[in-house]
């Protein structure tokens, strides 16, 4: 019940100050923080009245400081999870392959963190964690189950490793 409050209290862009010397840094109340107007990208800008400090809604995220549309960046995420090459995407999209990797490791990284945020306090592999989504995701459709062990023997095959139980 703890980390049900806790997770309650996650904080969303504009909702705090990220600046560490200002004596508001991580409360999540909001009331020290207005709309500051937006990017040229389109992006909104938040400033805390305490520390007239600055901020866009993507700081933090895997979009901060990005010059490509966060749609094209989606998509070509989105693309590559469904198992796309990343040479097919640079062709198709114009985008060069580093940068396509690029995306690919900050995305893996926020993952992990969100993952460490929600399930810290339960004892899950990845592979469990990642079944349980599949479940979730493909609730009611035939052949989700045995598709997801399939799945895991291919990355077991593939890691060198024993599979998890299912």
């Amino acid at each position: 019940m703890e980390r049900m409050k806790e997770l309650e209290g996650l904080a969303s862009a504009g909702t705090f100050c990220p600046n560490q010397e200002c004596q508001f840094y991580a409360k999540v109340d909001g009331a020290n923080i207005i709309k500051y107007g937006r990017s040229r990208q389109g992006v909104q800008r938040y400033q805390c009245n305490s520390c007239t400090s600055t901020f866009s809604a993507t700081r933090g995220t895997l979009f901060y400081r990005k010059h490509t549309p966060l749609k094209d960046i989606l998509e070509t995420l989105a693309l590559l999870a469904e198992g796309v090459r990343i040479s097919s995407l640079s062709r198709a999209k114009g985008f060069k392959e580093d940068t396509i990797l690029r995306w690919l490791r900050e995305g893996a990284r926020h993952a992990e963190a969100v993952e460490d945020a929600l399930l810290g306090d339960y004892r899950l592999s990845k592979a469990q964690v990642d079944g349980l989504w599949t479940y979730v995701g493909n609730k009611g459709q035939k052949g989700a189950l045995s598709r997801e062990r399939a799945y895991r023997r291919v990355l077991a095959h593939h890691a060198d490793r024993e599979p998890d139980a299912p």
